[in-house]
C-alpha cells in the first residue's frame, strides 16, 4: 500500500506510492537528438565575441583572454536574473534566517506588498568546448576542472556585499529550463537567503539543539549502516537514494567528512568528487537514455554560522514525472517509484 515518508532535513512529507509503481526501467526515454549546428552557439570556440567578458578562463598559459583555447570559461549571464548596479548599495539584515522579511535590501512598500532591486551575481560556467558533451560524457580530468571553475568564482564573489547566498545549478535538456544546447552550469548570487536554503537551516539548527549532532551526518551513518539506498561510494562521498525521495531516482552527493561550505574542498577531494559525480550522472545517462534533469550544490550561506550543523551537499533531479494537481495544491511529492527500487536499478548498472 503507499506509505507516508518523512524527509528528515526539511520535515516535508512524501508519499511513496507503491501501488502504481513503475519499473524503474520503463523510466528510460527517447534520447534526445543534439542540433547539429554549431554556428550560432555562442559556447563554442570561435564565438567568443558573442558572450560578456570572461571572469575565468582555464586555457594555456599567454593565450588571450576571450579568445579560443580554452578547456572551461566562465562568463555574466547576458540576460542574468541578478544584476550588478554599482549605484545601489545593498543593507542586509543577517541576524535571523527564520524569515526573508528581515532581510531588508532597500525594500519598498506599496500596501501590503513588497519589492526591492533584483541585485546580485549571475553567471554562465561553460563545462568545455564540445557542444555534445555532457557532465556524464566528460573525463574525470575534465569534470574535476569544472568543480575547481565551482570553486574558484564562489571563492572570488561570496565577499560582495550584495550577495547572501551563492547557488549553482545545472539544468540538463529543454524539459529540465536549459535555454542553451551546450552543456554549462550557472552560478546565482542572490542578496537573500532563499526559503529551501532557510528550510534546510533552521531544520539542521534544531536537530543540532537537540541531538548534539549534525542530521546530514546522522543520515550518513543510517544510509551506510542499511545500504539498500547507496548507489555508489568513493573515499570521501556517498552517492545515494534518498529515504523519501521526491522524484523518482532523485539522488544526493553527500560528503563523508562534515563541511558546511563546499567551496572550502581539498585538491583530494576535488578529486574525488569529480568521480563521483561523473558516475552517477553516468549511471543516470546509461540507465535512463539521457534524461533531462536539475542538480544544484547546495552551500552554507555566507553570513550564518552553520559550521556545527550545516553539511553541503549536492541534490540530482531527473525529470521523469511532473507535478500535478495534488502536489501544487498541497505541497506533498507523489513518488511512483520506491528509492530502494531506484538504487538498485542504478546500482547495478
Amino acid at each position: 500500500m503507499p506509505e507516508l515518508r518523512r524527509e528528515p532535513v526539511t520535515g516535508r512529507w512524501v508519499v511513496i506510492a507503491t501501488e502504481r509503481a513503475k519499473r524503474p526501467e520503463s523510466f528510460a526515454q527517447e534520447r534526445r537528438k543534439p542540433s547539429k549546428s554549431r554556428a550560432n552557439c555562442p559556447f563554442c570556440y570561435g564565438n567568443e565575441a558573442m558572450t560578456p567578458p570572461e571572469v575565468l578562463a582555464f586555457r594555456p598559459e599567454g593565450a588571450e583572454p576571450n579568445s579560443s583555447g580554452w578547456r572551461v570559461r566562465v562568463v555574466p549571464n547576458k540576460f542574468p536574473a541578478f544584476t550588478i548596479k554599482d549605484e545601489q548599495k545593498i543593507r542586509v539584515s543577517a541576524t535571523s534566517i527564520m524569515s526573508n522579511s528581515e532581510q531588508v535590501n532597500e525594500q519598498e512598500e506599496l500596501g501590503i506588498y513588497s519589492h526591492k532591486p533584483a541585485l546580485g551575481i549571475h553567471e554562465v560556467i561553460i563545462s568545455s568546448s564540445d557542444h555534445f558533451k555532457s557532465l556524464a560524457l566528460l573525463t574525470n580530468d575534465e569534470v574535476e576542472l569544472v568543480i575547481e571553475a565551482y570553486c574558484s568564482r564562489l571563492l572570488a564573489v561570496k565577499d560582495d556585499p550584495m550577495v547572501q547566498h551563492l547557488l549553482i545549478i545545472v539544468n540538463h535538456g529543454n524539459e529540465a529550463g536549459a535555454s542553451l544546447e551546450h552543456p554549462h552550469s550557472q552560478l546565482f548570487g542572490m542578496p537573500m537567503i532563499p526559503p529551501v536554503m532557510a528550510e534546510e537551516i533552521n531544520c539542521a539548527s534544531s536537530y543540532f539543539g537537540k541531538k548534539g549532532r549534525c542530521i546530514f551526518c546522522d543520515i550518513l551513518t543510517e544510509e551506510l549502516k542499511s545500504g539498500e539506498r547507496v548507489i555508489s561510494e568513493s573515499e570521501h562521498f556517498l552517492s545515494f537514494s534518498p529515504y523519501a525521495a521526491r522524484q523518482p531516482f532523485e539522488t544526493w552527493i553527500v560528503p563523508k567528512k562534515h563541511l558546511a561550505n563546499f567551496e572550502f574542498i581539498s585538491l583530494e577531494e576535488k578529486k574525488d568528487f569529480a568521480f563521483i559525480l561523473k558516475d552517477t550522472l553516468s549511471r543516470v545517462y546509461k540507465g535512463l537514455n539521457d534524461p533531462p534533469y536539475n542538480f544544484y550544490i547546495h552551500t552554507s550561506p555566507k553570513k550564518i554560522d552553520t559550521r556545527k550543523f550545516y553539511h553541503w551537499h549536492v541534490e540530482i533531479f531527473p525529470k521523469l514525472s511532473i507535478q500535478a494537481g495534488f502536489e501544487m495544491g498541497s505541497g506533498i511529492m507523489i513518488n511512483v517509484t520506491s528509492p530502494e527500487e531506484s538504487t538498485k536499478f542504478l546500482r547495478n548498472l
